[in-house]
């Protein structure tokens, strides 16, 4: 399966925050949309950085709750990992969980074209095999 399936079933909905918001902002981002990560983007095509609920949780642990104000540059990933429409889902999984990240933001042609998460990787490989199971199951009553 490639990543592109996965924007196709899910849709391709970025939520963004400037660089210049703050954290307290990039928190009523994660709330408002129920999702557990923002990608950071001057103008919502170009990836300066992301910033997932884990962060916020390192960074409040660290540095107190003075971070609230902060611009989300001062805690967000910079060097943030990204696949492409045609990469495979199952490498993907891989390369999460050995990296041990839980979003990636997907690019096509250079510009931000949706998000992965974990969850959507592991719910696509659970259909995955819901079909080949339906498929030996029809196989074997013929």
């Amino acid at each position: 399966m490639l990543v592109k399936t996965i924007l196709r079933n899910k849709g391709s909905q970025v939520t963004t925050v400037p660089p210049e918001a703050t954290v307290r902002e990039l928190l009523g981002a994660l709330a408002e949309h129920n999702i557990g990560a923002v990608v950071v983007s001057s103008d919502g095509a170009t990836i300066t950085g992301i910033v997932s609920e884990r962060d916020i949780v390192r960074h409040l642990h660290d540095r107190g709750a003075a971070i609230l104000d902060l611009p989300v540059s001062s805690i967000m990933t910079s060097e943030v990992r990204t696949v492409g429409m045609t990469d495979n889902v199952d490498e993907l999984r891989k390369t999460m969980t050995t990296h041990r990240f839980r979003h990636a933001p997907v690019l096509d042609e250079g510009r931000l074209a949706g998000i992965v998460s974990i969850g959507d990787v592991v719910k696509s490989a659970i259909e995955e095999l819901e079909t080949e199971k339906a498929s030996l199951v029809d196989y074997l009553h013929r």
